[in-house]
């Protein structure tokens, strides 16, 4: 069985269109109380009632940021690969990104990925995973991971060079 539902026409009267399913006619008429309570809530859905109270200062950076875990290659297919790895808590802005810069020569890391985190103030450390894409199969890459403030303040947490290689 096919149901067809096709708009008619608007009747010329407030709140009241003609729609034909199956090619029968049927009416709906609506209040104007209705429409406006359905067009309300339309407007309230696309508003927030939250605002923040206050917008904190940038956290305070510990006196040396480290990487606690890692750097690691955490997933690889034949044209991209996940490196991932965890540091103390950097501090500074909330804004941050982990930054991996990449190549197929150890000594000439000129490729860089990069993945934006928001840090919570809460935890004392942060997961940092960074997506390389455009890799070509079977390829040995060598890299080297830090993060950055938005601002693009380092944080200082160069690793060494580590390598993988994609299937």
């Amino acid at each position: 069985m096919r149901l067809e539902l096709r708009f008619a026409e608007y009747i010329n009267r407030p709140g009241s269109w003609r729609f034909e399913v199956n090619g029968a006619a049927i009416k709906l008429f609506f209040s104007a109380a209705a429409i406006g309570l359905f067009c309300s809530n339309l407007v309230a859905a696309q508003t927030s009632p939250y605002t923040p109270k206050e917008i904190l200062p940038p956290a305070k950076k510990p006196a040396r940021v480290h990487i606690t875990l890692g750097p690691e290659l955490e997933s690889a297919k034949s044209n991209w690969a996940i490196i991932r790895w965890t540091s103390n808590n950097p501090g500074g802005s909330d804004e941050h990104f982990g930054v991996v810069t990449y190549g197929t020569d150890p000594g000439d890391l000129k490729e860089t990925a990069k993945s934006h985190i928001r840090l919570n103030r809460g935890h004392p450390c942060t997961i940092f995973r960074v997506r390389l894409d455009g890799l070509k199969p079977g390829t040995t890459y060598y890299y080297r991971v830090d993060s950055m403030e938005a601002s693009g303040t380092s944080d200082g947490v160069k690793s060494p060079v580590k390598h993988f290689t994609t299937p």
